[in-house]
């Protein structure tokens, strides 16, 4: 709604001029525009969409309460704007008497055009407050353009109530009605892989969910201007602000999770059988290295001697339990159920696998030393013969005595390791002439 310009001349001062003939034409003119701009706001604000909206509403709370004002701000401002037309017309009444207005026509209309000239009724002068106004409450006196400042104030506060109610009906009903079909969708997908309330917290979360998004749509409804949040910048204009989406945005966030926890538990029926398989196989080959590491175990007590052989434990059979387990659930669709099992097993199987293999490692630890030293020997003697120097006798025996004690049962690894490495330092002397003698023909 727009504000006349000022007219000449002071309004409410006693020595201000008397309009002239062209002075009047201009403001009527003036008027006559602001008049049909602030019927077309009016008729406007009437036809508004949130104004049906609030008038057809159960309301309650904060919305409720500004509502009631709102309305018989309204109600002032059709009186205002009554009191408005009424002088309007008064004054082209008077204008139109005669092409050449007289003095007192001019006093009139002076009066009219730019003093108070205005007689508003008491109810619609105290704003609608209740409040008397003049004697005996029968109203006030106000210019034009006073009349245009209180009609814009009302306007403004009525358009903001009204703007910012339909603002958050057309926001967040709509959003919340789409992540309630959303989220029916999920609960359906849920159901079906066995995530419901009671049985797994995703169903708990989504009854939880659902309960909220039914409570917030309620209150939306109710009392929209409970969620409005008022523009930080301190903006003036009319529905100057934003609907407030956090307990939406909330509600949506957690229903994302639950979605991944769901396409998660679909995930492990889609593949369940193969990693099923795959576990059997890690498991099983992990009670045939620890078979094996038994094995060599009694091998190595029976070919070493004096030497620590560690303990090798039994089959896991807590796993292979689980393992059980977790195939009853896929036979019975448990997938919710299934999911965190083969989490865990997947890791623990792949845990047991590497220990049998370190087991067996350190069980047959004895026999690659005894492998290592039978090698460095036959090595040592190839070596020998190569030089014409097996034959010597004191590296035979020292061979002998090395060869004898790796080849026996039960083998002294620290008595064998002792020989080979004489025979180490008997070949290194043997050898030692043979280079100096190549180094001198050369």
């Amino acid at each position: 709604m727009g504000v006349p310009g000022p007219v000449p001349g002071s309004p409410g001062m006693p020595d201000a001029p008397v309009l002239d003939r062209e002075e009047v034409d201009r403001a009527l003119a003036r008027l006559g525009a602001e008049y049909e701009a602030i019927e077309t706001s009016l008729l406007a604000l009437q036809d508004h969409a949130g104004r049906r909206l609030l008038e057809g509403a159960d309301l309650s709370g904060t919305t409720k309460e500004r509502w009631a004002a709102t309305e018989r701000s309204i109600t002032v401002l059709w009186s205002l704007f009554d009191a408005y037309t009424a002088t309007l017309e008064a004054a082209r009444e008077v204008r139109a008497r005669r092409r050449w207005p007289s003095p007192e026509d001019l006093a009139e209309l002076t009066e009219l055009l730019r003093d108070d000239g205005v007689t508003v009724p008491g109810a619609a002068a105290d704003g609608g407050t209740g409040r008397e106004s003049g004697p005996a409450g029968r109203g006030e006196r106000y210019s034009l353009e006073e009349l245009v400042d209180r009609m814009t104030g009302l306007y403004a506060r009525s358009l903001d109530v009204i703007v910012a109610a339909d603002a958050v009906w057309s926001t967040l009903p709509a959003r919340i009605d789409l992540l309630s079909a959303e989220l029916q969708r999920t609960r359906s997908l849920a159901h079906s892989v066995g995530v419901r309330p009671g049985e797994h917290p995703a169903g708990d979360d989504l009854e939880r969910i659902t309960d909220e998004l039914a409570r917030l749509r309620a209150q939306v409804i109710a009392d929209p201007l409970a969620f409005w949040v008022s523009s930080s910048t301190g903006s003036s204009a009319p529905g100057g602000g934003r609907p407030d989406t956090g307990r939406y945005d909330r509600a949506a966030r957690a229903l994302e999770d639950i979605r991944r926890e769901v396409a998660a538990v679909l995930d492990v029926r889609q593949d369940a059988e193969h990693r099923l398989m795959q576990l059997r196989d890690v498991l099983s080959r992990a009670d045939r290295t620890l078979t094996e590491a038994r094995q060599a175990r009694g091998e190595v007590l029976a070919k070493i001697a004096a030497s620590e052989v560690p303990a090798v434990s039994g089959p896991p059979t807590a796993l292979h339990e689980q393992l059980a387990a977790a195939a009853e659930y896929r036979r019975r669709s448990l997938w919710h159920r299934l999911s965190p099992l083969l989490d865990s097993l997947e890791e623990r199987a792949e845990d047991e696998l590497h220990r049998a293999r370190e087991s067996l490692t350190a069980v047959t630890a004895p026999l690659a030393v005894r492998a290592e030293l039978r090698g460095r020997l036959d090595a040592y003697r190839a070596k020998l013969a190569r030089h014409g120097l097996a034959a010597d006798p004191l590296l035979v025996e020292r061979y002998d005595i090395a060869r004898r004690m790796l080849w026996s049962a039960p083998c002294d690894l620290r008595a064998a390791e002792h020989a080979v490495w004489r025979y180490q330092q008997a070949a290194a002397e043997a050898l030692v002439p043979q280079q100096v003698e190549g180094k001198g023909e050369s």
